[in-house]
C-alpha cells in the first residue's frame, strides 16, 4: 500500500508528429494586434480632435466650393435667377412692415423703422436658414457621406458658409436703403464686420448640434421651423426691445432673458453699426462680452458634441 502512494505519477507522452506544436512557436496573434501590427486601422473610426481640426482644415477648399455651388444651383431654375437673393428677404420684410409696421403699429418710437425692420429681418434670416440648413445637412447628403471619407463637420459648416455669401448679397440691399433713408456711411459701419464674424461662428456651432440631432432623427427638420418662428418673435425683429421694456414692468427674469437672447444680441449689434439713430443707449449692458461668449459657447461646444458622434453619421 505504502508502495502505490510513494510511486511517482506516469509522464505523459508528449504528442509527436507534424501536428506537434514547435517549442520556440511564438503565441497567436489577436485580429487587433494583427492590424497593430500592419498598422490598419478602423474605417470610420472617430480621429482625435486636433487630428479632426486638421482635416477640417486640409478640406477647407472643398468647404468653400461645395457653399458656393450650392448659393449659384439653389436658384438656377428660376427665371430671375440670382436676384432672388435679395428679392426673397426683401419681400420678407415688405410683409412684416405690413402686418407689424403698418396694422400693429409697432414703428410707433423707432426712428429709421425700415432700416431698422430690413437690418433685423436680413441678421435673423442668416441664422434662421443656417439652422434649417444644418437640420439636413447630413441626412439630406447620405449619398456623400456613405461614398466618401471626409470629415462630416464639412456639411453643416459649407452651408452656413453658403448662408453667409447670401447674406453679403442682401447687404447690398440693405446699403441701398440705408442711403435712401438719409442714413449716412460712418467709421461705426466697420462694426459689422466683427459682429458678423461672431454671429457666423454662433450659427455654425448651433448648425453643428441640430445637424447630429436631425442625422438620427430627421423628424427635427419639421419641428424646426416652429421653434424658429416663435425665436423671431422674441428677438425683437419687428419690434423694439429697448422701447417695450421701457413702458412695461416686466420681472427681472424675463428682462434679462429678452435682452441676452443671442439672436437679439447680433441684431442690436448690428443695428448699432448701421443706423446712427440707434444708440449706444439701446444696447443691453456688456452686449460685446454677450455676443463673444454665445458665440464661443456654440462654436465650441456645437463642435465637439457633433465631433463626438463622427463615426456614426451615415450608418444605420
Amino acid at each position: 500500500m505504502s508502495q502505490l502512494l510513494d510511486k511517482p505519477p506516469t509522464a505523459t507522452a508528449a504528442p509527436s508528429g507534424p501536428s506537434a506544436p514547435s517549442p520556440d512557436a511564438a503565441p497567436a496573434l489577436s485580429p487587433a494586434d494583427l492590424a497593430a501590427r500592419h498598422g490598419l486601422t478602423v474605417s470610420g473610426a472617430r480621429p482625435s480632435l486636433p487630428a479632426y481640426v486638421r482635416q477640417l482644415w486640409h478640406r477647407r477648399h472643398f468647404i468653400t466650393a461645395f457653399a458656393t455651388a450650392k448659393l449659384t444651383a439653389q436658384y438656377s431654375q428660376a427665371k430671375l435667377g440670382q436676384l432672388w437673393q435679395i428679392m426673397t428677404p426683401l419681400l420678407n420684410a415688405a410683409v412684416y412692415y405690413f402686418i407689424f409696421g403698418v396694422l400693429m403699429n409697432t414703428r410707433h418710437g423707432v426712428p429709421d423703422y425700415v432700416p431698422f425692420l430690413v437690418t433685423g429681418v436680413f441678421v435673423f434670416t442668416f441664422t434662421q436658414q443656417s439652422v434649417m440648413a444644418g437640420t439636413r445637412a447630413i441626412s439630406g447628403s447620405l449619398g456623400l457621406v456613405r461614398a466618401l471619407h471626409f470629415p462630416r463637420a464639412s456639411l453643416p459648416l459649407s452651408y452656413c458658409l453658403q448662408q453667409l455669401q447670401q447674406l453679403l448679397f442682401s447687404l447690398c440691399a440693405l446699403v441701398a436703403i440705408l442711403l435712401a433713408f438719409g442714413v449716412p456711411p460712418t467709421a461705426s459701419w466697420l462694426l459689422a464686420i466683427p459682429a458678423l464674424a461672431l454671429q457666423f461662428t454662433f450659427n455654425a456651432g448651433l448648425a453643428l448640434v441640430v445637424a447630429r440631432l436631425g442625422a438620427k432623427t430627421p423628424d427635427i427638420a419639421q419641428l424646426m421651423p416652429f421653434v424658429l418662428r416663435t425665436w423671431m418673435y422674441a428677438s425683437g425683429v419687428m419690434w423694439s426691445i429697448d422701447t417695450v421694456l421701457k413702458d412695461r414692468h416686466l420681472p427681472h427674469a424675463v428682462t434679462v432673458l429678452l435682452e441676452s437672447n443671442p439672436a437679439a444680441v447680433y441684431i442690436d449689434l448690428m443695428r448699432f453699426a448701421l443706423i446712427d439713430s440707434f444708440h449706444a443707449s439701446q444696447l443691453p449692458a456688456h452686449v460685446w462680452a454677450w455676443a463673444v461668449g454665445w458665440a464661443l459657447l456654440a462654436g465650441v461646444g456645437g463642435f465637439i458634441y457633433f465631433w463626438k458622434a463622427e463615426e456614426t453619421y451615415g450608418r444605420g
